[in-house]
């Protein structure tokens, strides 16, 4: 599995600087104007704003700014939960235009540590495999062939969602409630998106590696430290 952030809003107001132009001086403005104040006009001040606001509640303004993430070698079991929240964006490997004859499998770890359930896992995967290169020579097209592939084929993604909509998929899915593998990624999702809008989301990761620190370790070790 791998999470990427490919994208983050810019702010482009005239006044902005190269230190100024991120995300969260957005989200000050946008905050200012339900207020008619000015803003502070240094990062300390406009994060100090945002913050509080986050903290208040005061979430509508966080809105205003996205992210779009790349995502790769998670199984459609996870991808058909993560885009049931539909207020993100989404694009998805298509199985119906992708040639599918070399599947990439996501394995959960209960299966891959038990031995019996790995040889009966391995079975699986040899015959549906060889039954999608059978229905090809057939002249099956993909569309259709894909009608047999299991949940655990591996998929890819662009996810693009508004930080208020991030905080609510971080809040739901960074849970013991989760699955593992949804789970995992929404980890790395906080992991990539919170330095570049610590206002936001070092609330709610402080809070998150303070209940749950297992769920950070393999961010932590893909990192070389924890945080």
């Amino acid at each position: 599995m791998q999470v990427k952030l490919i994208a983050i809003t810019h702010y482009l107001d005239d006044g902005a600087t190269s230190s100024t132009a991120d995300s969260e001086a957005l989200l000050e403005h946008a905050g200012r104007i339900c207020y008619r104040s000015t803003a502070g006009g240094t990062p300390e001040i406009t994060a100090r704003f945002v913050a509080r606001r986050v903290e208040e509640g005061h979430e509508s303004i966080i809105e205003h700014a996205c992210a779009s993430f790349e995502i790769s070698g998670i199984s459609r079991a996870c991808s058909h939960q993560l885009v049931r929240h539909r207020l993100a964006s989404y694009s998805q490997e298509s199985q119906r235009y992708v040639d599918m004859s070399n599947p990439e499998w996501v394995i959960p770890p209960q299966i891959a540590e038990n031995a019996e359930a790995m040889r009966l896992w391995s079975d699986f995967a040899q015959v549906a495999t060889r039954a999608y290169h059978r229905l090809r020579a057939l002249g099956i097209k993909k569309e259709d062939a894909r009608f047999l592939l299991p949940n655990a084929t591996a998929t890819r993604l662009v996810m693009t969602a508004n930080y208020r909509e991030l905080l609510h998929i971080f809040r739901l899915r960074i849970s013991p409630h989760a699955q593992w593998e949804i789970r995992e990624v929404c980890v790395e999702m906080l992991e990539a998106i919170y330095a570049h809008a610590p206002s936001v989301f070092q609330a709610i990761r402080d809070q998150l590696r303070a209940d749950y620190p297992a769920f950070f370790a393999r961010a932590d070790g893909q990192t070389g430290a924890a945080t």
